[in-house]
């Protein structure tokens, strides 16, 4: 189909490209690439413990779909709801709560961070 313009000439009907994600990543990556390491403070220990929660150092350009698609992918766990913030340092964390069928405490130990 073509659209009448201005002064009676035709224009080209552009039909949008389907884009996945801005940044470039693909189901079929390798989920390491997006989790760069578990963070282990003391508060994120406590929020293993408490919360059901793992901390993520994550790659910067990484939207929360491609953190829970990698997350999902490499660990084997459901998540409930992932939160994300880029600290001072300009490192970009996510926080990960676990389904309540799974327990951050096994990740962590198997991890070795418990």
């Amino acid at each position: 189909m073509a659209a009448i313009v201005k002064g009676g000439k035709k224009a080209k009907v552009v039909k949008p490209k389907k884009t996945t994600v801005a940044t470039g990543y693909t189901q079929a990556q390798d989920p390491w690439s997006i989790l760069a390491y578990p963070l282990l403070t003391e508060k994120c220990i406590a929020g293993i413990e408490r919360d059901n929660k793992l901390v993520f150092i994550v790659d910067r350009r990484a939207s929360k779909k491609q953190i829970r698609w990698a997350i999902e992918k490499a660990l084997g766990v459901k998540t409930l709801s992932i939160n994300t913030h880029i600290d001072r340092d300009g490192r970009k964390k996510a926080l990960i709560k676990l389904k309540p069928e799974f327990r951050a405490a096994d990740i962590a130990t198997r991890f070795g961070m418990l």
